[in-house]
């Protein structure tokens, strides 16, 4: 007997009426018209089943802070991290745990498995970091939680924060992260990123920074992450999130920028909603939109996940953990408007992030674990298009997580009708 099945499904890659059998939190069977008997069944009705969402940069430890101590008014990037300074010194430990249960609570019911969170070393007492350690042991039967230490500060600029990341990767926090640009020159920045690359690579550790979140097309760290990483051996373990300046590179200079990211295998994480809000602030008109070379970074072979980034807190005063709207803001900035391209702006939000992370088991194929989203859409664009409302959220192979379908019941003269907005979906698979 298995534990559950779900009947009916469509597969992210279109594949229709498969039945998903799970059986002691893995996935033992994939194939139409399972026959055995399970502990519990979901018709799934033909909607799509899809890998559990993933966000592979946000921000756990300020995550529904808005408002504490006080607005952002300017509504950029510096400002937000002058009011984090604020806020660092008056929250505590139990502040910061009850606001990331809140956020986790938030995340599974909209289909989230995995986050990956910078928390912020800038601080002498660590409170962000014994927090969201306690937060990760919590969560871990039903959230993946991955923990970056990030020097916000700077972490040459900033006397203590050097010795403090290296307290919370002793703690157990898991990456290495940084922010190059943030430094007080271009050369300290350049500094950073090879003081920090050696200390990955004598831990075994990835790294994950936030590169070049800037207009400046002169912000060019990028490329000396590229080269340390090769010259640590760490290729395929190194992020660069962020990388705005490159929509303000001229195209000679990313001609060359691109090849020296291929070869050392950097993934990238765009940030669409917090990208689009943050940047272009100095810019009267033509205004810059703030999101990195996308497609051309994609179709260099690199691996681009989009991440979330914030949520009400001092850079970024909406949001809902849906990755939904992320891969739609990421789609539209980008103009990734064919049809391929929608659906790789899903798996932006899925499989891709779930390969930076390093997730084991991820992916809707036997012997993988049995996580998954069963979403009111038809298919992946459609997913996009309507902010597909979850209907459950599947965790080894239990349902943590249930919401009843989005229906609408009109009244009409003459005309009674009923409304699913995922009957709506155009009748064709063309480019």
């Amino acid at each position: 007997m298995f534990d559950l099945i779900v009947k009916n499904a469509t597969l992210p890659d279109s594949t229709r009426n498969i039945d998903i059998a799970c059986a002691d939190g893995i996935i033992v069977g994939l194939e139409h018209d399972i026959t055995a008997e399970s502990r519990e069944t979901i018709d799934a009705t033909g909607y799509l089943v899809s890998p559990p969402f993933v966000d592979p940069h946000f921000h756990m430890d300020a995550t529904l802070s808005l408002g504490t101590p006080r607005m952002n008014t300017s509504g950029t990037l510096l400002e937000g991290i002058a009011l984090w300074g604020e806020l660092k010194p008056i929250q505590s430990v139990d502040d910061i745990i009850a606001r990331a249960l809140r956020y986790c609570d938030l995340a599974v019911s909209m289909g989230l498995g995995a986050i990956r969170s910078h928390v912020d070393v800038c601080d002498d007492t660590l409170k962000g970091v014994e927090a969201l350690l306690e937060v990760r042991a919590q969560v871990a039967p039903y959230l993946d939680l991955q923990l970056v230490a990030f020097p916000q500060d700077g972490v040459l600029r900033d006397p203590t924060a050097m010795a403090n990341l290296i307290r919370a990767l002793d703690m157990g926090v898991d990456i290495v992260g940084g922010i190059p640009h943030f430094e007080r020159t271009m050369q300290q920045g350049a500094d950073s990123i090879r003081q920090l690359a050696r200390i990955a690579a004598d831990r075994g550790l990835m790294i994950d920074m936030h590169c070049d979140e800037s207009d400046d097309p002169s912000s060019r760290h990028i490329e000396t992450l590229a080269l340390e990483t090769q010259a640590h051996g760490l290729q395929g373990r190194v992020t660069g999130s962020h990388l705005t300046s490159m929509h303000s590179m001229d195209n000679y200079y990313v001609s060359k920028l691109i090849p020296l990211m291929t070869e050392a295998e950097i993934n990238v994480i765009p940030n669409p909603l917090i990208n689009i809000m943050l940047q272009g602030r100095h810019d009267t008109y033509p205004k810059r939109r703030g999101q990195t070379r996308v497609p051309e970074l994609r179709d260099a072979g690199l691996t681009v996940g989009f991440g979330s980034d914030c949520v009400m807190d001092p850079w970024y005063s909406l949001g809902r953990a849906d990755m939904l709207d992320v891969a739609a803001m990421g789609l539209h900035v980008g103009q990734l408007s064919s049809r391929k391209d929608m659906e790789w702006c899903f798996d932006a939000v899925t499989v891709n992030s779930a390969a930076i992370m390093g997730l084991k088991g991820y992916g809707l194929a036997k012997g993988n674990k049995a996580n998954m989203v069963l979403l009111q859409a038809r298919d992946r664009i459609e997913a996009i298009r309507l902010r597909a409302h979850r209907l459950a959220t599947i965790r080894g192979g239990k349902i943590i997580a249930r919401a009843a379908p989005v229906v609408s019941d009109l009244n009409l003269p003459g005309r009674p009708e009923t409304v699913n907005p995922a009957d709506y979906a155009p009748q064709t698979n063309q480019d």
